[in-house]
């Protein structure tokens, strides 16, 4: 593979580090340096590792099948009873999850532009929303995925220069990403928020959505890695420029830091930063609710669900619309995000369970690798277990008792219930032998 190829190859799955590193990422992770430093770095590692993981799992799956993550929950239901409900929940929660956060998206990339420029909010939202539909628009999938992988490695690399210009402690650096700890009452909690904004349910349809058949393996695996590497790189990049931040975090409060230490080099860097951030999850919000209904229902109906057909494009539009609507209004849908919580908190083990049965039978379990790799995935397993219980408890508990917060009780007994889900896949999976693809 030529080096143009290779570079070429690394921008099109930067779209997956384009779709996680988002405003959430990036108040996440500022506000986790802010409060313990460079503690929480190892949070981010693993995340990183486990995103790593999971999607590659599901591109593998559309290279050596043929078929995307949707084709194959599609084909693995078919004839089950419960084909009609899987086909309703998993395009539900991932329909509601983008468009509820979709607001998000936009309102961080205004954010961003109002830490250099004084524009009124409700001109920038069009603007942005206007820019993205264009670029949605574009045919061609792979020319999207590039333009947005180019965004995040100028992004990142802004991040990283803040990051560098903050004057962190290198040891402080070595020792928070590689020794695991909870320095603080709400490090578990935050914790769990950036692993969770890392691994992002509906990142595994697009990613998957996306995989050129084209492609090899080795190729597939080369790009990917080096582009959520990369990602989680300016992930960690971020958390360290938050750590300038002594007190309470807001991003107005980074860039005074930033100016004080870099002139006005800072602000501009962080502005365009969390503006890129809004920017390329306000794209890949809409993207990847298109790609997923399209690989879930559009096997039968190839041509109604094409990325060039009106489906598709109804899709993306309304989704992008809803954003642009609340964000007009600067109205938060609080029911909207609470249910896109609760379902896409039982989405992400779901999707994280499906994937492992389905490697289990591709996988040679004479292998050294085959160990390796159940174990590997069994643990990310887990953590997404804790994580999806974790935001689906915390949404339904809200409903009924208002800023509800999750206890060590109830942590306790999450965890508990994950650890005994495990086993049970653990056991019945090593029960099954039957090879599939």
């Amino acid at each position: 593979m030529s080096v143009k190829k290779r570079i070429l190859n690394i921008l099109f799955w930067s779209v997956i580090s384009a779709a996680f590193i988002g405003p959430g990422t990036v108040t996440t992770a500022a506000s986790s340096g802010a409060e313990y430093r460079t503690g929480l770095l190892w949070a981010l590692l693993f995340s990183t590792l486990a995103c790593l993981l999971l999607q590659e799992a599901a591109a593998r799956i559309s290279i050596v099948t043929g078929r995307n993550l949707g084709q194959a929950i599609s084909d693995y239901f078919e004839g089950h009873k419960s084909k009609t409900a899987v086909l309703v929940f998993v395009p539900g929660a991932i329909l509601t999850g983008a468009a509820a956060y979709e607001m998000g998206n936009l309102l961080g990339a205004v954010e961003g532009i109002k830490l250099l420029f004084n524009i009124p909010s409700y001109m920038l939202v069009l603007s942005i929303g206007i820019t993205a539909a264009i670029l949605l628009s574009v045919p061609s999938l792979r020319i999207i995925s590039s333009i947005l992988g180019m965004m995040v490695v100028v992004m990142g690399t802004g991040f990283l220069v803040t990051a560098v210009m903050v004057k962190p402690d290198f040891t402080e650096i070595i020792k928070g990403t590689f020794i695991p700890s909870f320095p603080g009452p709400r490090a578990g909690v935050l914790v769990l928020a950036l692993i969770g904004t890392t691994i992002v349910p509906y990142n595994l349809f697009l990613g998957s959505g996306l995989s050129a058949k084209s492609q090899s393996l080795k190729e597939m695996r080369f790009g990917l890695s080096i582009a959520i590497i990369l990602g989680g790189i300016f992930s960690m990049a971020v958390l360290i420029t938050g750590s300038a931040i002594s007190g309470s975090f807001s991003f107005e409060s980074l860039a005074a830091v930033l100016e004080e230490r870099m002139g006005g080099a800072g602000r501009y860097l962080l502005g365009f930063g969390l503006f890129a951030a809004g920017f390329t999850s306000t794209v890949t919000a809409p993207l990847a609710a298109a790609v997923t209904l399209s690989s879930l229902f559009g096997q039968k109906q190839a041509e109604r669900w094409g990325n060039k057909s009106r489906r598709f494009r109804a899709v993306w539009i309304l989704v992008l619309c809803t954003g642009i609507g609340f964000a007009l209004l600067n109205f938060r849908p609080v029911p909207a995000i609470i249910l896109a919580q609760a379902l896409n908190g039982f989405l992400l083990p779901f999707v994280s369970i499906f994937l492992y049965v389905i490697i289990q039978k591709s996988i040679d379990r004479s292998s050294i690798i085959y160990t390796i790799s159940n174990i590997l995935m069994l643990v990310v397993i887990y953590i997404t277990l804790i994580i999806g219980l974790h935001s689906a408890v915390k949404a339904i508990a809200g409903l009924v008792v208002p800023g509800f917060v999750s206890t060590m009780t109830v942590q306790i007994i999450i965890a508990a219930v994950s650890l005994a889900v495990i086993i049970m896949i653990a056991l019945l999976t090593g029960k099954n032998t039957k090879k599939s693809i």
